[in-house]
């Protein structure tokens, strides 16, 4: 009997001790972390600890070292700009004007490019319906995005950048026979397009003013 009371006693003594840990909610139980968003600025935006070297602009090669200068402007005059998200916006952007090009979609390229640019790729476009000509392409991949140049003109700010992509083209007519290229066989191409934006307009996004091929 007694050793019957002590084990009792230890169990309830061990169900106090459980409860005081785990039955109390301190607040934060549901609480669940937030990921941090890198600031709008281009390294070396913070500045190095004293015992550390100054940081390169970017880890990898994303910025020619001609450009550097410009980006530097361009982050200073506007807080929000980070050289990440504008890449992975430009090739963003870059596939949305091919892609609207190919179908033909001049609402679409209003939307995303400069009048100048926007009315050269629609006389291309109605050139090609003229003669029954349809476009099935495919962007494959882009290799590589580099900005090439950037300079701050003023509120206006310019970046150019070189895209190095894999495409796949064909030309059909208007039955829908191939007359050239093939889907199978990517092609690779190089352009330099140039994108704008007053750094003190609200609206973030970036207009198409000039598209070229690489030299």
């Amino acid at each position: 009997m007694v050793e019957i009371i002590i084990l009792a006693m230890i169990f309830l003594f061990v169900g106090l001790r459980l409860w005081s840990v785990l039955g109390r909610r301190t607040g934060h139980e549901q609480q669940v972390a937030k990921p941090v968003e890198a600031p709008a600025t281009i390294a070396p935006a913070s500045r190095p600890a004293p015992d550390m070297p100054p940081q390169p602009l970017l880890a990898e090669p994303a910025i020619e070292p001609r450009a550097t200068d410009g980006v530097r402007a361009i982050s200073a005059a506007d807080s929000r700009f980070d050289v990440t998200r504008f890449l992975a916006g430009a090739e963003a952007a870059y596939r949305m004007v091919l892609e609207a090009y190919w179908k033909g979609d001049v609402a679409e390229l209003d939307r995303l490019a400069d009048q100048p640019v926007r009315d050269a790729f629609a006389e291309a476009i109605e050139a090609r319906r003229e003669v029954g000509h349809v476009l099935d392409n495919r962007l494959i991949a882009i290799e590589r995005a580099v900005i090439e140049r950037a300079s701050l003109n003023g509120q206006t700010a310019s970046i150019t950048v070189r895209f190095d992509a894999d495409i796949a083209a064909v030309t059909r007519d208007a039955d829908g026979e191939a007359i050239a290229g093939s889907l199978t066989d990517a092609v690779q191409t190089h352009d330099v397009w140039t994108f704008s934006r007053n750094v003190r307009a609200d609206d973030p996004n970036w207009t198409l003013v000039e598209t070229d091929e690489a030299a």
